[in-house]
C-alpha cells in the first residue's frame, strides 16, 4: 500500500515548523471530505503518514497548513488580515505510485511546493 507524508520547513527561520496544525482534504467534485488531521513535530513532519492503507486511493487531494498561528508564536507581527494565514495545496495522487511526498516550504509572505520522495 502506498502512503502520503509532508514536511514544513520555516525559510524565514532556516527550521522546521513544529506544531502547526494539517488538515486533509480528499476533493470530491465541488465538495471536500476531511480525512485526517495531524500536527508537525519537531522535525516538521508528521509522527505518522498523512495518508495510508485503504484511505490511500487514487484522487484528488487538499492539504491545509495552518502557519498563522505558527508565525504569531515566532513573535512575527502579521497584519489583520494575514497575507498567508493558511496555505492550501491541491494536488492529485495516480493509481501505481507507491509514495507521495509534498513538502511545504514558507515564509509570512510566501511558499512553495515540489511532488517529494
Amino acid at each position: 500500500m502506498g502512503k502520503l507524508t509532508t514536511h514544513i520547513l520555516d525559510a524565514a527561520k532556516g527550521l522546521p515548523g513544529s506544531d502547526i496544525k494539517i488538515e486533509l482534504f480528499r476533493v470530491e467534485g465541488e465538495r471536500t471530505r476531511l480525512i485526517n488531521t495531524l500536527y508537525s513535530n519537531g522535525d516538521g513532519r508528521t509522527d505518522a503518514p498523512v495518508l495510508e492503507g485503504e484511505d490511500y486511493v487514487p484522487g484528488k487531494y487538499q492539504l491545509v497548513f495552518h502557519i498563522g498561528p505558527y508565525l504569531k508564536r515566532q513573535g512575527i507581527e502579521l497584519l489583520e488580515p494575514a497575507f498567508l494565514d493558511d496555505v492550501v495545496i491541491r494536488f492529485g495522487l495516480a493509481a501505481g505510485q507507491e509514495h507521495y511526498h509534498v513538502p511545504l516550504l514558507f515564509s509570512p509572505y510566501s511558499y512553495s511546493t515540489y511532488r517529494g520522495s
